[in-house]
């Protein structure tokens, strides 16, 4: 009876209703230097593993996983929104950042500050990666079109990817779903399926950051333009479609993307 309560509430009251979840100091500023670390260090977590395991697998020789590494960024989001989703949204991508404020979920004056935050990220996941086995070796962690595929069949394919990973987080998101085990599993098990099939095309990487990082640090970025151009236009897409799906953006999708901070109601 409490569900059924709770679906027929008038969009108003049950919006009140969710900013009652949030802490006091949700908004303060002087909270805002955790979300910008949180995403950070979430984006050098994703370039490093979605980078990583081809420049590992390439430098050891050992190419027995090769099989799972377009499943592991799918698995890594995963288990950042379940670790630090509540503090940022756990965005880790410009296209998503862009979607969530386009779909007037996020505020505009924050925008740059994540951005920044995840490009700082992705370049110190791809110097990490030099470090580790030398600028050269980086190279099998660049993403670019497949054998055969054109730079402009890569970038459809980008566009249809992102368009699919937006609607998926903020479709998600639309009922506070994304901060938790609906959207960590629907955001990191769509990210693992698209790198499935579609790796072999562009490289699935649906990310401006996981793309141009290591290309910068390899000096190899003729086709970056299309890891930019891809997931931005896609991201707008996937706000449309969403528009179209669930109309007007709901409370519940802007606590998913701004995160609570974990801070409970004692403000501590």
């Amino acid at each position: 009876m409490k569900k059924n309560s709770e679906h027929n509430m008038p969009v108003a009251a049950r919006d009140r209703m969710l900013m009652t979840q949030i802490a006091p100091n949700f908004l303060d500023p002087k909270h805002e230097w955790k979300r910008i670390f949180a995403e950070l260090w979430g984006t050098f977590l994703l370039v490093l593993v979605a980078a990583g395991g081809p420049v590992v697998a390439a430098s050891s020789g050992n190419h027995a996983g090769d099989v799972l590494l377009p499943v592991a960024p799918g698995l890594m989001v995963m288990v950042i929104i379940y670790f630090m989703g509540t503090v940022s949204g756990a965005h880790l991508n410009p296209a998503v950042t862009l979607a969530f404020a386009i779909r007037r979920n996020f505020p505009w004056v924050r925008v740059p500050g994540y951005i920044v935050a995840q490009v700082v990220g992705g370049w110190l996941a791809a110097l990490f990666l030099a470090y580790m086995f030398g600028n050269a070796a980086v190279a099998p962690g660049m993403t670019l079109p497949g054998h055969e595929v054109t730079p402009q069949n890569a970038l459809v394919m980008e566009i249809v990817l992102t368009a699919a990973l937006v609607n998926t987080i903020l479709g998600t998101s639309s009922g506070a779903r994304n901060i938790g085990t609906n959207g960590a599993i629907a955001v990191g098990g769509y990210i693992a399926l698209a790198g499935m099939w579609a790796a072999p095309i562009s490289g699935a990487s649906m990310n401006p950051v996981r793309s141009l990082t290591p290309a910068f640090v390899c000096g190899d970025t003729a086709l970056t333009w299309v890891y930019v151009a891809g997931p931005l236009a896609g991201a707008l897409i996937g706000v449309i479609f969403e528009w179209i799906l669930k109309g007007q953006p709901t409370t519940a999708g802007t606590i998913a993307a701004q995160g609570t901070l974990d801070i409970d109601e004692t403000g501590t």
